[in-house]
């Protein structure tokens, strides 16, 4: 079975090439893919000096996390690819997690995408499955999320979406319903893709042995300092639930005024609540109107 990892990278060279560099030491065969979105921090020249082994796709603008990724995962599908491993650029794999992941195929051939464990750098479990919350917009902490890890988190369960940072997709699953929405740009579009897989009739598991310590959105400052994130989150939040699960007139009104709420709370953290705040219901009405796409 011929695996392949895809890592995006836009602006983030030193991120890259330590994940490259992590990458080359991960057991078993595979293919490494790297999509530039139009770096202009030398990001493609260093991966060129550093001699790996990946693929190196340039796009030549920022196309975002969906279209980004899709370049990558056209060209290994392409190329033969069965398993397409998306992993963020700031996150160190461990050694064995492809192991892990083919273990999982055989162990639950249904499943068309698998999600990995994430940790905090000091240890901490930053996600380890969970639940979606459609209904109301608003899912919750992932499992784990800052506790310890330990044997409450290392058990394989099903899950209701993997997280883009560190999940493998079958190409089965990819041809029955496509690749990343190109439309939802950043943000959410890994949640509608495994809703996407899950409406098809696959499953989506948590792999507890596939692990990478990821550092949070380092390269674009964090998620509390994104006003960006704030943004995308709550259009594709709106967007992604109406898609998923429609509830009428009422229910649709309640659902935005709900997701406007949640992501206005995080607003509250931003080092400039007002344009986090306002960025929120920019999103919300963009998501109201689908005004998709990049940012405006």
């Amino acid at each position: 079975m011929t695996w392949a990892f895809v890592v995006l990278n836009w602006n983030g060279r030193d991120d890259t090439l330590r994940c490259l560099t992590a990458l080359a030491a991960v057991e078993g065969d595979h293919t490494v893919y790297v999509a530039d979105n139009g770096s202009t921090d030398g990001s493609v020249a260093a991966i060129r000096a550093a001699e790996t082994s990946a693929v190196l796709i340039e796009n030549g603008s920022n196309l975002g996390y969906s279209g980004g990724n899709n370049a990558a995962i056209d060209r290994a599908l392409a190329d033969g690819a069965e398993w397409v491993v998306l992993l963020n650029n700031d996150a160190q794999p461990e050694r064995d997690v492809l192991r892990a992941f083919q273990a999982a195929t055989v162990a639950h051939p249904d499943a068309g995408v698998l999600g990995g464990k994430l940790l905090f750098e000091d240890g901490r479990v930053q996600w380890a499955g969970q639940r979606l919350g459609l209904r109301t917009g608003y899912s919750g902490r992932p499992n784990g999320y800052g506790l310890p890890d330990g044997p409450e988190w290392s058990v394989d369960a099903p899950a209701d979406r993997a997280v883009g940072a560190l999940m493998a997709v079958s190409r089965k699953a990819i041809d029955a319903v496509g690749t990343l929405d190109h439309d939802l740009f950043a943000y959410v579009e890994d949640v509608d893709w495994c809703l996407r897989i899950r409406e098809a009739g696959f499953a989506c598991r948590f792999v507890a042995g596939a692990r990478a310590t990821h550092a949070l959105a380092a390269s674009t400052g964090g998620h509390a300092s994104s006003t960006h994130a704030l943004y995308y989150g709550a259009r594709n939040t709106v967007v992604v639930c109406e898609r998923h699960l429609p509830l009428g007139l009422v229910g649709t009104a309640a659902r935005r005024m709900a997701i406007a709420a949640t992501f206005g709370l995080r607003a509250v953290k931003v080092q400039r609540p007002s344009a986090g705040i306002a960025a929120v219901l920019t999103g919300v009405r963009d998501g109201v109107t689908r005004r998709l796409g990049p940012r405006a």
